[in-house]
């Protein structure tokens, strides 16, 4: 089942469908930290530094590898991947509902823990989802199941950000967040009568085997050398554009466009380019397989680079600002997001999916959550046209790579 050919049909199964569903209760809680629980607390007068400080809620995104063994080992009555899922979504319905009815003015540090929970939970749900994702596709669906989910995940933004902040206006806080927590509930729906994913070899059968034994097969499966390049690969092959756009706003802000030029041509262009670029990266990569995607995915996201070198030497050009912001998010949040997640699932071994893919995932997280820190001191140094240079120039050792992990005319079989 896993090596069958794709055929078209599968772009309309029932697997696909559960992909879509549980890609976007997967965004959810994601979005919901960073929208709407910052406009409540703007709202509510907490100063910015305090909500900056809401950043280090979402640790476990990066850390959810140390738990996923955990999630790999046990199984629940739905079974080992639908039983977590189940468990996960429906204590977020409640703590996502829940928290509207604290006061920000007075609970502040209720809110914290709250919040504290929300990510853990999410989290621990993204493991089994990516889980689940990569073991109910056979191998030849992998990329179009990448890019539905990735496409999932961004449209469960506009929950959020656009209907809870809308609704914000006229209803109290409490009953908002409850609403948008109900958006938990048809990803649940699809949790209790989706499939169980087949059981490939024996799962882990003690704590042991779950924690020693995914790190030992990616290890063992081609040697430590080309263990530690793959490794090397996940983290660098989107360090660039990461770094590129992790201060995009306040570079835009520096050369002369408002917050309302900024504002739409963000929202024209960038959320439904970087929609399109999942749609068309997933057919694409059908056609090319996944290895000949990272390497044509991969120049066009770091082609998007120069474009705001391009931008820092024009200026203020409306026109030019909707063309970067479209480009980057069709190439970078589009294509080149739905590679990688297509080659993490095919570089995990089925019998240990759950960690392995947390592992990868929280590695290509650290781009976003360490290195981004440091790209203003790197502006204040070079000044913007200088900082995308070297953010263009950081993308190319990843593509020296793909000779070694993903070669050109290789079968895209899993290695």
């Amino acid at each position: 089942m896993q090596n069958a050919p794709f055929e078209w049909r599968h772009l309309f199964s029932t697997r696909m469908l559960a992909v879509l569903f549980l890609g976007f209760s997967s965004g959810l809680p994601l979005f919901i930290m960073l929208y709407l629980m910052q406009a409540w607390l703007a709202k509510a007068g907490v100063d910015v530094k305090a909500l900056g400080l809401f950043a280090l809620v979402g640790f476990p995104y990066t850390f959810k590898f140390l738990w996923a063994p955990f999630m790999d080992r046990y199984s629940l009555p739905l079974g080992r991947r639908r039983g977590w899922m189940a468990v996960t979504q429906l204590a977020l319905f409640g703590v996502i509902g829940g928290m509207g009815a604290l006061d920000p003015r007075t609970q502040l540090p209720l809110i914290v823990l709250a919040a504290g929970v929300m990510t853990f939970l999410s989290a621990s749900q993204d493991i089994v989802i990516d889980a689940y994702r990569r073991e109910i596709l056979i191998d030849a669906e992998q990329g179009l199941g990448a890019a539905v989910s990735v496409n999932a995940y961004k449209a469960a933004g506009l929950v959020p950000s656009a209907l809870g902040l809308v609704l914000a206006d006229t209803l109290p806080w409490a009953l908002v967040f409850w609403i948008v927590a109900a958006f938990m509930l048809p990803g649940l729906i699809c949790t209790l009568i989706a499939p169980e994913p087949t059981v490939y070899g024996a799962p882990p059968r003690n704590m042991r085997e779950a924690i020693i034994e995914p790190f030992r097969e990616f290890v063992k499966r081609d040697g430590f050398k080309q263990a530690a390049v793959i490794l090397g690969f996940i983290l660098l092959y989107k360090i660039g554009d990461s770094m590129a756009t992790a201060l995009a706003t306040k570079f835009y802000l520096d050369i002369g466009f408002s917050t309302t030029q900024i504002g739409l041509a963000a929202n024209a262009t960038g959320l439904w380019a970087s929609l399109a670029g999942g749609v068309v990266g997933g057919l694409w990569m059908v056609k090319l397989g996944i290895n000949r995607a990272l390497w044509v995915f991969g120049v066009l996201q770091a082609v998007a680079i120069l474009g705001f070198a391009w931008l820092a030497q024009v200026g203020a050009n409306q026109f030019l600002l909707a063309g970067v912001i479209g480009f980057e998010s069709f190439a970078s949040l589009g294509l080149g997001a739905a590679a990688l997640v297509a080659f993490i699932s095919r570089s995990t071994d089925p019998r240990y999916t759950a960690t392995q893919y947390a592992l990868f995932s929280s590695l290509a997280a650290v781009p976003r959550t360490f290195m981004n820190s440091i790209t203003g001191f790197i502006v204040a140094e070079t000044g913007w046209f200088v900082f995308f240079i070297i953010c263009f120039v950081l993308a190319v050792p990843a593509m020296l790579m793909l000779p070694k992990i993903a070669p050109w005319n290789a079968d895209a079989a899993r290695h």
